[in-house]
């Protein structure tokens, strides 16, 4: 068993990682055993989650200050009285942070165990308890009510439904059984609820299920700059060309005070019944969600678009933004990805068919931000130099945080 080590990829991805790394022009600048210590050390940060957990406030129905003081309650009440400080983000002022406690190494390994699969071990890093479908294993003997140790399954090894497991496991910390192996593998259909209720996490993070969800979005930091960049403006016509689950959607809307008009677009029906759910609770109306492929979102016709839905006609849009389907290698916390390189590899035809889209939907004088949650050359900085030779009207703008790119 081993704790937190680095991310595991396959050997031939973390080689396609480090030659972008150690690109000439990095170690020209860095020296090659700084570039190197750099690019470990991303490896590392990548398998453990972040220092703080963030949650955007929705500030079209409340002002920080009063969600702030509903969020302090509610924190003490799931940590019975211990006191979790809040943070306002000094730059994003309708960002809020909590600190993550962590790792924590005196926790007891208890005979009872629970493995997890990867992708659920990496909501646990983040305050998660664990739902019945994510277990995919359990101790013979585990009943309800016991004291489990958890552990995540980062090779993806483990049979569903075994009895002991002694590949390669992480371990997650202890909780307390909502239920005992029997049910939970009697393959129910029902049971779909809490399996293991996480009393003492390796990282002691908030859980966000539920808690003040009408004022509150869970969402990375990263995930909040992106639409502050973007900074929409009351009364403008923005395009969130893939915008599932609606984070980024919501978030533009309501800096821009829920006046004008938010088109968000996702070629998944589900997805958009989730974008369309999550501006219900939010209380917002400027938002419109359409199931429409993003790269035939261009009207090719110039015949007068009358009803408002996509596909678009060019120069339809003040500010767009892309934040691409990417290989997603910068989620944290991620402890293993099992994807092969031409996997990882693969999207960047896709991007460049959706930013061609974004550039021709693009009014004159309007921002385009193109985003991304990978770590990959080829995906961000390469992407950008192609755009910037393809479209000669686009023009890079420098920011603190982020790329934006400004038609001219």
């Amino acid at each position: 068993m081993s704790i937190f080590p680095k991310i595991s990829l396959r050997l031939e991805v973390e080689n396609y990682l480090k030659a972008g790394f150690m690109n000439e022009e990095v170690v020209s600048v860095l020296g090659k055993e700084e570039a190197e210590r750099k690019f470990e050390t991303l490896l590392h940060k990548l398998s453990h989650p972040p220092s703080f957990t963030t949650v955007r406030v929705n500030t079209h129905l409340a002002s920080v200050q009063h969600v702030k003081s509903l969020l302090f309650d509610e924190l003490q009440k799931q940590f019975n009285g211990l006191s979790f400080p809040i943070l306002q983000h000094p730059d994003l002022q309708d960002v809020l942070l909590i600190p993550v406690i962590g790792p924590r190494n005196n926790i007891k390994q208890q005979p009872c165990e629970v493995i997890v699969g990867a992708q659920c071990g990496n909501a646990v890093l983040r305050g998660a308890h664990i739902y019945v479908p994510g277990i995919v294993s359990a101790s013979k003997f585990m009943k309800g009510g016991d004291v489990v140790s958890v552990y995540s399954d980062i090779k993806g090894k483990c049979k569903k439904g075994a009895k002991e497991f002694d590949g390669t496991k992480i371990f997650l910390g202890n909780g307390i059984s909502e239920l005992s192996r029997k049910e939970i593998f009697s393959r129910l259909p029902e049971l779909k609820g809490v399996g293991v209720r996480m009393t003492d996490p390796v990282y002691l993070s908030p859980s966000f299920d539920n808690v003040l969800p009408s004022y509150l979005f869970l969402q990375n930091l990263p995930s909040a700059v992106v639409s502050h960049v973007l900074d929409p403006q009351p009364g403008e016509k923005i395009l969130d060309l893939c915008a599932a689950p609606g984070g980024k959607t919501t978030h533009i809307a309501a800096l821009m005070h829920d006046q004008g008009e938010v088109i968000a677009l996702d070629k998944i029906s589900n997805k958009v019944e989730k974008i369309k759910q999550n501006a219900l609770l939010l209380g917002l109306k400027s938002i419109r969600a359409f199931c429409f492929d993003g790269t035939k979102a261009l009207k090719l016709d110039m015949v007068k678009d009358t009803d408002g839905e996509p596909p678009f006609l060019p120069e339809s849009f003040d500010r767009i933004l892309l934040d691409a389907p990417c290989s997603g290698l910068g989620q944290r916390p991620n402890m293993a990805c099992t994807w092969t390189l031409k996997e990882v590899t693969s999207y960047q035809p896709l991007q460049r068919k959706l930013f061609t889209v974004a550039a021709e939907l693009l009014k004159p004088g309007g921002v385009l931000v193109y985003s991304t949650c990978t770590v990959t050359l080829a995906e961000n900085e390469e992407q950008v130099a192609w755009a910037l030779e393809t479209f000669p009207q686009l023009q890079l703008q420098r920011q603190v945080r982020a790329i934006a790119v400004v038609s001219g």
